[in-house]
């Protein structure tokens, strides 16, 4: 009972804001009129963070497409909706449970470098560039993959065509859709690049102002852009029209020249476009309190880094852990050292070794679950350990720093009446990408090679994430799929850059540990532990009784305001679907179902 008391009032919020959904305007700490953070029922269910993407989803669930065609229409019409987190200027990793075949297969669609990019991509006159000039530039734009992986998604596991799926997302950016507050806010943080490029401010700034809440955001550009994707295919992208704006766009920064803004040129041209291809890899796998975990192998450190935490609290038995404040400090101290490994050890494996094996081997674990004293808190940052020769608690060289990376992102799940799963998490990296909308196309060009390190974090230790020929860099993205006795039981994911990894831990494990439903698990008050010296924890988080259990034992916290967005859906022994999404977080996210139970 002690652990379910501890997140009633998380609960309460998530059912104050089902009954109000849909009766009247949102009051601060609820979720939007038309916005269901719960569902339950048959036939599928998609959550997404976003009442008309969540719509589109389901849409095509009830037209007889699967749960592939559902997530790609899905993520379509978040490129519409939540266009300051994904699009088709973007990329993202795919990860899909097969009902006919009983496998877990992923897709690898994250941007890439230039093939004449070098570790100075970001550096000059010998130093970092500041990141913000890096960002806000066509330097930091990335080879897309978004569109890649929708068609690739398509080709080996849907039964619909790209344009078919493209229309619900087509109908959102011709008729618009209604501007919330967490839009508003989001532009108004990022007014002030956006006002320098006039594609931009055309599209996101009506008449130079914010957009008013409760208004109309048309996307026509959007809309004939999907429209050619759907007529033509991705080569239209990769090969054609679509293709060449972007480039002219990244390599000529449409600046105002009346804002004094100096925007970079990048470097991608026409070959590395039509030299892009979406990686088909297997996914990570740990096994975890007798079930199936699966995630995605890098270039993402997600799959990795959620798996070595999930093998540690293993060895420690945490499971079998009765007080909250016990469990949390194993919790915290399990992601402390996964991330330690994972900043020294994990990039994009076509450039660099990536001993993802050795990370997910419960010996290794094992050998670094020792480090941790039940009555006293490692000190960050923490010496990483050395997977290929794994011996209980020792380093391999000094610690490595967290680097820095963009908090937006957006994520989404789908299952459909046959069984199949979809965990699909893309991005543009941070909130507004690039702030570069291509001129008549009607979406924001990504900044993920931001997401790389400008030079290397310690001197003198081998940096596996920084710029190269053709690579990827690192991210922290993590869908999820997790099976029981070879069927699916859960699927999750969230946005919150290096946070994704410990949202997604901190969900798993208080829907596996913790007794919570999922939806309790989602609305839970979060705390991220990333080797650093502080941990980053919501309020709700820092008020309760364990806070101050876990500050005895040497924890030190600092406070932010929301941590990360999740979503999820569940498959319940009768067999209905539970959709999950964020009560409050982002402004609440929608879950619903095909037929919902009565």
């Amino acid at each position: 009972m002690g652990v379910l008391a501890r997140f009633v009032p998380a609960f309460a919020l998530v059912t104050a804001a089902g009954l109000l959904a849909g009766t009247a305007p949102a009051q601060a700490g609820q979720a939007p009129p038309g916005k269901q953070p719960v569902a339950t029922g048959w036939g599928g269910a998609v959550a997404s963070v976003d009442a008309d993407a969540t719509a589109a989803g389901l849409e095509v669930l009830r037209r007889g497409g699967n749960a592939v065609d559902a997530a790609v229409a899905t993520a379509a019409a978040l490129g519409v909706t939540e266009p300051y987190s994904a699009g088709i200027g973007g990329g993202g990793y795919f990860v899909h449970y097969d009902a006919r075949t009983g496998r877990v297969e992923t897709l690898d669609g994250r941007e890439t470098a230039s093939r004449g990019a070098d570790s100075s991509l970001f550096l000059e006159g010998g130093k970092p560039l500041a990141f913000d000039d890096a960002v806000t530039s066509g330097l930091s734009v990335g080879v897309p993959g978004t569109a890649a992986t929708w068609e690739q998604a398509l080709r080996r596991w849907g039964s619909r065509s790209l344009a078919d799926v493209l229309k619900p997302a087509e109908r959102i950016a011709d008729r618009g859709f209604t501007v919330d507050r967490t839009f508003q806010d989001q532009t108004a943080a990022n007014r002030a690049r956006f006002q320098d490029f006039p594609a931009t401010r055309a599209l996101f700034l009506p008449d130079g102002q914010l957009p008013a809440v409760g208004s109309t955001l048309r996307n026509p550009d959007l809309a004939a852009t999907y429209r050619e994707l759907g007529r033509r295919g991705t080569d239209a992208l990769y090969r054609g029209p679509i293709g060449a704006d972007i480039v002219r766009t990244l390599q000529h920064p449409p600046v105002d020249p009346a804002s004094g803004r100096t925007a970079r040129p990048g470097k991608v041209d026409a070959a590395d476009l039509a030299a892009y291809r979406v990686r088909a890899q297997d996914p990570t796998h740990v096994n975890y309190q007798n079930l199936d975990v699966y995630g995605i192998a890098p270039s993402s450190s997600g799959g990795t880094t959620v798996g070595e935490a999930l093998n540690v609290l293993a060895a420690n038995g945490a499971a079998g852990l009765t007080d909250p404040a016990a469990y949390d400090h194993q919790y915290l101290e399990a992601s402390r050292i996964a991330f330690a490994d994972r900043n020294r050890w994990v990039g994009d494996p076509s450039a660099v070794q990536v001993p993802t094996r050795g990370l997910l081997d419960p010996a290794y674990a094992k050998a670094r679950a020792c480090l941790i004293d039940p009555d006293h808190a490692l000190t960050s940052p923490l010496a990483p350990g050395d997977p290929y020769h794994p011996a209980p608690c020792t380093a391999a060289g000094p610690a490595v720093a967290e680097p820095y990376e963009g908090q937006s992102t957006t994520h989404l799940t789908v299952a459909d009446r046959w069984g199949n799963v979809v965990a699909y998490t893309l991005t543009i990296e941070q909130t507004g990408g690039s702030g570069i909308t291509v001129p008549g196309r009607g979406f924001l060009l990504n900044n993920e090679l931001t997401d790389f390190d400008f030079a290397p974090l310690t001197p003198g230790v081998p940096d596996p994430n920084l710029p190269g020929p053709a690579k990827r860099p690192r991210s922290s993205i993590s869908p999820t799929i997790v099976l029981k006795d070879g069927r699916p039981y859960l699927a999750l994911g969230s946005p919150g850059g290096a946070t994704i990894i410990t949202t997604v831990l901190q969900v798993l494990t208080g829907r596996v540990d913790r007794g919570l439903t999922l939806e309790q698990a989602i609305a839970a008050p979060r705390a991220s532990q990333r080797n650093t010296a502080a941990t980053q924890a919501e309020p709700a988080f820092l008020a309760s009784p364990e806070a101050a259990k876990l500050q005895a034992l040497g924890h030190v916290f600092t406070a932010t305001p929301e941590i990360g967005a999740a979503t999820g859906v569940e498959r319940l022994p009768d067999g209905r679907w539970l959709a999950a999404a964020e009560p409050v977080r982002r402004g609440g996210g929608a879950a619903g179902v095909v037929v919902p139970a009565r």
